[in-house]
Formats: C-alpha cells, sequence, structure tokens
C-alpha cells in the first residue's frame, strides 16, 4: 500500500485522497518541463507538479485544476503546508478561462482499456473524463502565442498523443524518451509542443538507473533539488 505521503526537500505531499499518487511520471514531467510567467497544470490531482514548477519558478503564477473534488482539497492543503502560492480550481479545463505561457499535464492515458471500478481511479487513469483531443484543444485555447505545453505519456500512447497535437495545431519541440535501464525500450516519453514549428525538434534519451536502485547520473541532475 503507497505511503499517505511523500516527502521531499522543500514540501511533503500528502496522497490519501488522491487516486493517483507520486510517482516517477510526474516527478519528471515537474522537473523537466519549461516553464514561463503564468503555468497551469492539467489534472492536478496531490499538486505535486504545480509544486515543483512553483519552486523552479518563483517568480511565475500558478494554477492546478482538477476534476476530482477531493483530489483538489488535497492539493490545496499540500500547498498550504508549503512555502509555494498555487492557487487550486476544482473544475473542468474543458470549461476553464485564462491565459498561459506554459501547460503542463501529467494526463490520463487510457482510451480504450476496460475501466477500473473504483470511479477515481478511472477519471484520473482514463480519457474518459479528459480525451487527448480535448486536451489538446484546451491547451491550445489558452496557450500564449510563444508559450509551451509539456506532457508526459506512455509509450504506447505516444502516437496518437501526437496525431491529435498535430490536429490541434501543434509542432513537437522537443521529446525524451526515457528507458528505466539501459537495455529497455522507452516505457515512457516527455513531449513538449508548441504553436509555431520550431527550427529543430530537440530530442533526448533518459536513463533511470544504471543499475537496480541506483539512480543514473541524468536523473539525478534532473531531480536533486527535489528528491532528498
Amino acid at each position: 500500500m503507497p505511503n499517505s505521503f511523500f516527502k521531499f526537500k522543500q514540501f511533503t505531499v500528502h496522497q490519501d485522497r488522491c487516486a493517483m499518487k507520486v510517482g516517477t511520471d510526474g516527478t519528471l514531467l515537474g522537473a523537466w518541463a519549461h516553464g514561463g510567467r503564468s503555468i497551469l497544470d492539467v489534472g492536478t490531482g496531490t499538486g505535486l507538479i504545480a509544486l515543483m514548477m512553483a519552486q523552479r519558478f518563483p517568480q511565475a503564477s500558478l494554477v492546478g485544476i482538477d476534476v476530482d473534488e477531493d483530489a483538489c482539497r488535497q492539493a490545496s492543503e499540500n500547498v498550504a503546508a508549503s512555502p509555494f502560492k498555487v492557487d487550486i480550481v476544482h473544475g473542468s479545463v474543458l470549461d476553464f478561462e485564462g491565459t498561459f505561457d506554459c501547460i503542463v499535464s501529467n494526463p490520463p492515458y487510457f482510451e480504450e482499456s476496460l475501466e477500473c471500478p473504483d470511479g477515481k481511479r478511472t477519471m484520473a487513469r482514463h480519457a474518459s473524463a479528459l480525451s487527448y483531443r480535448n486536451l489538446m484543444q484546451s491547451a491550445w485555447r489558452m496557450l500564449t502565442d510563444d508559450g509551451e505545453l509539456s506532457i508526459v505519456i506512455p509509450a504506447d500512447c505516444k502516437d496518437r498523443m501526437e496525431s491529435e497535437a498535430t490536429l490541434a495545431g501543434f509542432s513537437k519541440s522537443r521529446e525524451c524518451a526515457v528507458k528505466t535501464t539501459l537495455r529497455k525500450p522507452p516505457r515512457r516519453y516527455l513531449l513538449a509542443f508548441r504553436k509555431h514549428a520550431p527550427m529543430s525538434v530537440q530530442t533526448e534519451v533518459g536513463i533511470l538507473e544504471i543499475e537496480p536502485g541506483v539512480r543514473s547520473e541524468w536523473y539525478r541532475q534532473l531531480t536533486q533539488d527535489f528528491y532528498l
């Protein structure tokens, strides 16, 4: 059973009332995404990614939004107990109004699989609550002309997400293929999109562990300001 809280260097994330717990995906995105003056975290859950972005970009204004009311309450408590400021909003990004030059999301990723009988986990993990298309269309509507959308997605969802990004008008600007170990195929991807096509797409490969329980130098440097 997951711990009821996860302690980072500058804040603690309690998660007992959230369907999706603190995990590698959210931590990677919070450490990797480019920031800006105004940042929106879509599907904020525990508030982890929003808090990481607040730590990295202390001059930014931050909003975290989630359809799960319990998650919003817990995220608000996590923010209140931290040295950072994030406005937590209960609601759907489909109805949300605002303009941001950075949008981040660890989105629901199962679009066609059987849904979990736990309603909260279904909402957090399945795209029935927020489809890839709706995420991209909402991001396009709220992102500034020179802003960037950053997401983390399982490897087998990458093509579908990129297709929806293209349909919405986005161009990929950055990509990081994340492997658990050197010899394994990528398990997840960190992707960034912009409204205008860059001269070239920045690509990299990140390795999490050089051996079981030993973080790689890439992973250590990426997360050194957060992990104890």
